[in-house]
Parts: structure tokens; sequence; C-alpha cells
């Protein structure tokens, strides 16, 4: 029964509704989104509203450690999860198997290396990302807490990328669910009952991804799932072709959360020298709020990945165009919205981090300036998404730098000279206009050889 229903499964990507198709596949993996936002949002307001503005300035200078970790992860799940959904269009369910079992290994070995990197030069990372004698301290306790949950947490988001793109788009959401609901219980009890500060924030999400992982992990261990964890050893062995190909996929949305890690130094190290913690502060709060839209648009771009992927495997050039521009339309609403809340009412979203004027005040100032061009920020991600999910990696990876460093870099370096702090929130909505111009250029070009292709034969691992 169960096998019968992954067939039909895999036949709604190829032909249902594409509006419903995205529907479905889309709102479960907008409400992970979500929910895995919630893992930031609450224990920054936690922290905000019951340590104090010092300790938000502090769990700042974590972001660039936490987005070099996701990206390390998403070299696996994006990339994984991408060539499964293309293997399985192109009924080619053995070579789907070889990537789940490959990313497994691999996922294991690089969250090794990388941890252990962590754990040995933890407050060297930290100083180098920007951190000052005040803000130190927090960011130390709150990294030395976060390493086991970070271990957990590349595995439950990459299997459970996994877990959609083989056609269990619910079942993902929920494995979501489960952790953050934790989380929502824990970390009010560790910061303010047990009065543990920021580490208890972080042991919070520890316990809480533990439990996500093991979730997502036992459904690749059930017997009535499409793919599967087997005793066949020749699954689990490295294979360069396979892993390149992974690689090559993931590499565009992993650079683009590397190159977060580093814009992130700059950021903080240029606010430290023009506007000092208060700025790093309010930063943390603008990358916070707008982490929320930009989750949203990237949930939206996991529910369309595997209809993409597998209908571009399939051959069916039609349905991927029509699934693209719908995500277009609908990203673009998401994040003109979430544009239109911060510039009405910063002051509102500063409130609810902390509940410091001066800090409030920087936020608002922030936000008015930094707003500005949020808009496309959603046709960005969307159209990166889809060269990443047809195997374009060198595109995808153009694509995805440069809003983050080809633009954005050498502007933190010119504005802020001219414009002082002003400067630094002026980059990024500079930097949003300048991606869109040759992202408009890429798509138009690509689409154009869409429409010129009557079948696409795509290169498969």
């Amino acid at each position: 029964m169960e096998k019968v229903k992954d067939k039909e499964s895999l036949q709604e990507l190829q032909n249902a509704p594409v509006g419903r198709l995205l529907w479905k596949y889309s709102l479960p993996a907008v409400v992970g989104m979500l929910v895995m936002s919630l893992y930031n949002v609450i224990d920054r307001i936690f922290i905000g509203q019951g340590v104090g503005p010092e300790a938000i300035a502090g769990l700042a200078i974590t972001f660039p450690v936490m987005n070099l970790s996701a990206a390390l992860g998403l070299l696996v799940g994006a990339g994984g999860s991408a060539r499964i959904s293309i293997l399985l269009g192109a009924k080619d369910h053995s070579g789907a198997q070889k990537v789940l079992g490959n990313a497994l290994v691999l996922l294991f070995l690089i969250v090794c290396v990388y941890l252990s990197a962590f754990a040995i030069f933890i407050d060297d990372i930290l100083i180098a990302f920007g951190a000052s004698d005040v803000t130190l301290p927090y960011a130390h306790d709150f990294m030395l807490y976060i390493l086991p949950g970070m271990f957990m947490m590349n595995f439950a988001f990459t299997f459970n990328n996994f877990m959609r793109s083989s056609g269990y788009p619910v079942r993902a959401m929920v494995t979501m669910f489960i952790g953050a609901g934790m989380n929502v219980i824990l970390a009010p009890i560790f910061i303010f009952y047990f009065e543990w500060g920021i580490k208890g924030a972080a042991i919070a999400t520890d316990i809480s991804m533990t439990i996500s992982a093991i979730f997502v992990l036992s459904h690749f261990f059930s017997k009535s799932s499409l793919l599967r964890f087997v005793k066949d050893q020749s699954m689990y062995r490295l294979d360069y072709r396979v892993i390149l190909s992974i690689i090559s996929i993931g590499a565009a949305p992993s650079l683009v959360n590397a190159a977060a890690c580093f814009i992130n130094v700059i950021i903080n190290k240029t606010l430290y020298a023009y506007g000092g913690d208060i700025a790093v502060g309010a930063a943390g709060i603008f990358s916070t709020y707008t982490s929320l839209m930009t989750m949203v648009v990237v949930g939206i771009c996991q529910g369309m990945q595997p209809i993409i992927g597998y209908n571009y495997g399939a051959g069916q050039i039609s349905r991927l165009k029509k699934t693209f521009w719908l995500a277009t339309g609908v990203s673009t609403i998401i994040v003109t919205t979430g544009q239109a809340v911060g510039l009405l009412f910063p002051e509102y979203v500063g409130r609810a981090f902390t509940t410091d004027a001066g800090l409030i005040g920087e936020t608002s100032r922030c936000l008015h300036i930094s707003l500005c061009a949020f808009t496309v920020v959603g046709f960005q991600v969307v159209s990166t998404t889809l060269f990443q999910s047809i195997g374009k990696a060198a595109a995808s990876i153009f694509l995805s730098l440069t809003r983050q460093v080809i633009f954005l870099i050498p502007l933190l370096l010119i504005l802020p000279s001219k414009f002082g702090l002003d400067g630094v929130w002026m980059a990024f909505p500079t930097s949003d206009v300048f991606a869109t111009i040759v992202t408009v250029c890429m798509i138009v070009y690509q689409i154009s050889k869409f429409s010129k292709a009557q079948h696409i034969h795509p290169e498969i691992c």
C-alpha cells in the first residue's frame, strides 16, 4: 500500500495542476521554515528581554558561525535533494538510493571536521568575527553550549530536505514542528526559571534539534519509505561522481551562507567602528526580522524544487516554467508585505526584541534605510533556486554571489566612508538593486533557452 502511494506521489509531480501542486509542497515547507526560524527568533526575543542589549549584540556575533555551519550542511542537503528529485524524475531509483547513502557519510565527515575546529578555536573565531570585550562572554557561552546541537541540526535539516524531495512534504513539516515546539517550551524555562541566561537558549536548542534529528532519520530506516537506509554497503561507499554531483548543485546555496558568514564579519566590524555594540545589536534585530520573510520564500523554493527537478528530469518544460513564475509571484508578495510592515512600524519591531530605547531607535533607523529595495529579494531567491533545481551549478553559484559578495562587499567598503553608519544600512538596498538587474538578464536568457527546447535530457549522475 505504501509503495502505491509513493508511485502516486511521483506521478503527481508530473501530472497534477501546478498551482495545487506548488501549494501542497510549499505550504508544509513554508511552515517548516517558519518553525525553524522560531529557533532563532525565540532565542533572541527571550535573550533580549531576559538578559539585555549586550546579550543581543553578543548573539549577533555568533550569526556568522551559525551561517557557516548552515553553509556546510546545505552543501550536502540542497545538492542531494535536488539530485534526488532529478533522478526520481528520470525513474532512476537506484541512483537516488546511492545519493542518499553517500550524502549520509559525506555529511557526517563534514560535520565532525568543522565542529572540531569550532571547539578548538572558539574564542579566536568569535574575536575574528567582531566580538568585543563586552560581547565576547555572551557569544562564547552561547557557542560553547550550542555545538552539540549544531551536529544534530545539520542532520535534521539535511534529511528533512531529502524527505520532501522523495514525496513526503507533510512529514517533513511535522519534523520541524516537533523541534520548534520543544524549543518554545524549553527556552523560557531554561532562561528565566533556571536563570541560565544565554546558555539556556543554547541548551534548549540542543535538546530540540536532537529530537528532530531522531524523528527525521527514523523515516529513512522505515521499510515503507521510498528511499531508505539498507544494509548494502555499496550504497555508503563514497563515489566521487556522486559526491561531485551533490556538491556541484549544493555549492550555490552553500556559498550564499558562507558568503553571509564573511559578510557578517565585515558588517559587524564596520558597525562596531561607526556605531558600537548598539549598532551591532540593531543589525542582529534587522537580520532576524528579514529572515522571517526570506525563510517563507525559501520554504516556497523548497516546495518548488522537487516539482521543477522532477519535471526537468521528465522533460516537462512548460510545467517547469509555470511553477517558476507562480513561485516568483507569491514570493514577491511575501517580501513586499514584510517590507511594508518594517517601514511603517519599525519601533514595534525593535520593541519585540528589547526594551532598551537606544537599541530600539537605531533598529528603526536601520529598517527605514535597509528595507528600501527588499521587494526584489523574493525574485532573486526563486531565480537562484531555479538554476539549482535543474543542475545549472555555475549559473546558480554566480547568481547567489551577486547580491552577497560581488556588489555588497564593495558597497560596505565605499558607502560608510562617505555616509558613516547610514552607509552600512544603505549598502543592502543598493546591492539588491544591482543584483536584480543581473538576475533579470540571466532569467530572460534561460527562459528563452527553455522556449526553444522541445525536450531536455539532463545529465544524470
